[in-house]
């Protein structure tokens, strides 16, 4: 059986803040098809690497390339449209409108229904109005949120919002969601659900997942491989099984370095 093709390579990455580097000629690839685990102490370099993959910052140095194509200091908007979406550590949501319009907002973007046509109440436009409505409730029934689908998002319980965050960013039509520590703030309970509904996603969506994540158990179980940040660096890349046995990883988490971590950006 042929190997699956990287959707996503990075090469030698780097990032430096006011001289502090914050990602340090760091590599690694995701495998379309697979749900890749990115770990690491606190500030080793995580959510930097997602800024850089989704534009955000330009990199210092290096190349990212998705789907054979380099993609390195693009605008995020463009990133979007060629098929990257991500979540965020914090969650980022419209919370005084509704859960249903948090999700028709990205599928308007994306849409070609115009202004002028949707005030004029143009029948193209009209038709398309109707479809992108029918495909948010989809999405939001597929996240388990089509019953709170005229809730304010800000009254969501924190578990809710999350999974409303996610609806959104595959209201992109991504190939490659990027998932920033989608437990956080989660209960035991929440997170076994969430682990669940990521496989669920993916094979629903045919996607390609690539998750930052502190709880470990969650990693381990879905992810494979995993790739773990040191200091903004490559520290190890491997299976679940590999990752616990890895003693540099286990002396990472211990805390080694501590200092060093706590001087470099996250």
């Amino acid at each position: 059986m042929t190997a699956a093709a990287p959707l996503l390579q990075v090469r030698g990455l780097s990032k430096t803040f006011g001289g502090i580097g914050a990602v340090n000629d760091f590599s690694f690839e995701v495998k379309e098809g697979s749900i890749t685990g990115i770990i690491g102490p606190n500030g080793a370099g995580k959510t930097t690497v997602f800024n850089l993959v989704t534009g955000v910052y330009p990199p210092s140095g290096g190349e990212i390339l998705f789907g054979g194509e380099e993609i390195e200091g693009l605008r995020p908007d463009v990133i979007v449209r060629k098929g990257i979406a991500r979540t965020f550590q914090n969650i980022r949501l419209f919370n005084r409108r509704t859960c249903l319009e948090n999700v028709l907002t990205p599928l308007l973007q994306r849409g070609k229904c115009s202004f002028w046509g949707a005030l004029l109440g143009m029948p193209g436009a009209r038709r398309m109005e109707r479809e992108l409505h029918e495909k948010a409730m989809e999405l939001l029934e597929s996240l388990g949120l089509a019953k709170y689908a005229p809730w304010q998002a800000g009254n969501l319980p924190y578990g809710l919002q999350r999974k409303l965050e996610i609806a959104r960013a595959l209201a992109a039509e991504p190939r490659l969601l990027l998932l920033d520590e989608p437990a956080a703030g989660m209960n035991p309970e929440e997170t076994r659900g969430l682990a669940e509904l990521v496989g669920e996603i993916r094979e629903k969506f045919s996607l390609t997942i690539l998750l930052i994540e502190h709880h470990m158990d969650l990693v381990m179980n879905i992810c494979s491989p995993i790739v773990v940040m040191n200091f903004g660096a490559l520290l190890a890349t491997g299976t679940p099984g590999e990752i616990r046995a890895n003693p540099d990883v286990v002396a990472a988490y211990l805390g080694k370095g501590k200092k060093r971590n706590e001087r470099t950006a996250g």
